[in-house]
């Protein structure tokens, strides 16, 4: 894959992404740029230090100077979820993506849960975006922080949380008006895809609907921004 842009190689190297190869253009001198050539030489990563044109051919004009050649996403087992927030002795916190399709709101969806502690988020191997060049940088460098897992089966992974003890819900129109559930404890939130919503079976399988209220004439959200509200009210009522 291809990254772009200060934050997200940054993260990238931070985090230990195995990057095979990195321009950089010439003659950059601000404490950032500085500080990520200065890190990537302390790991033995070739860089090429090349103009702004060869950058440009090479990517979008938004690479603030920096672009890496990576190995594809690693993505985790639901396990893996599990676990890092038992070490942390932290009830879960997921977000299931069910077919979510625009790689901005894919990016934007783990931006948001990054900052906001979510443990993991789980999507499913077809008819899904998967983490792609977009995802990254539309993430700000937050998808090289977050577990992700990728499933053949959104509905099996439902019934395996609701066996760990998790409660699983569905954010969907129609349900219990969120600020007036308690999301406190282990906790899962399958969010839909951003034309069809989550679908029947998974709905069905979930413990209770989420909705938030809304009072304009447009009776829906962006998905990266339903996911938003939900994630902060359940970070508001943990504490």
């Amino acid at each position: 894959m291809i990254i772009e842009g200060k934050n997200v190689v940054l993260e990238a190297l931070k985090n230990n992404i195995t990057i095979n190869k990195m321009f950089v253009q010439n003659n950059l001198t601000d404490n950032a740029s500085n500080q990520i050539i200065k890190l990537a030489k302390s790991k033995g990563i070739r860089i090429d230090f090349v103009s702004k044109d060869m950058l440009d051919k090479k990517t979008s004009n938004r690479h603030q100077g920096f672009v890496c050649y990576t190995t594809e996403f690693e993505y985790c087992e639901v396990e893996d979820i599990l676990n890092i927030a038992k070490q942390k002795s932290e009830d879960a916190f997921i977000v299931i993506l069910d077919g979510i399709e625009d790689p901005h709101n894919f990016g934007a969806i783990i931006r948001t849960c990054e900052c906001a502690g979510v443990h993991g988020i789980i999507i499913p191997e077809h008819r899904a975006c998967a983490v792609n060049d977009t995802v990254l940088k539309t993430s700000a460098g937050a998808a090289t922080n977050m577990l992700i897992a990728r499933v053949g089966n959104i509905n099996n992974t439902i019934e395996i949380l609701k066996k760990q003890g998790i409660w699983v819900y569905c954010l969907e129109t129609g349900g219990q008006e969120m600020t007036s559930q308690n999301l406190k404890g282990a906790i899962a939130v399958v969010v839909g895809s951003e034309g069809k919503g989550v679908s029947r079976l998974s709905r069905e399988l979930c413990d209770a609907t989420l909705s938030i209220k809304l009072k304009g004439s447009v009776n829906s959200l962006n998905a990266s921004v339903a996911t938003a509200v939900v994630v902060y009210e359940i970070v508001r009522q943990r504490g």
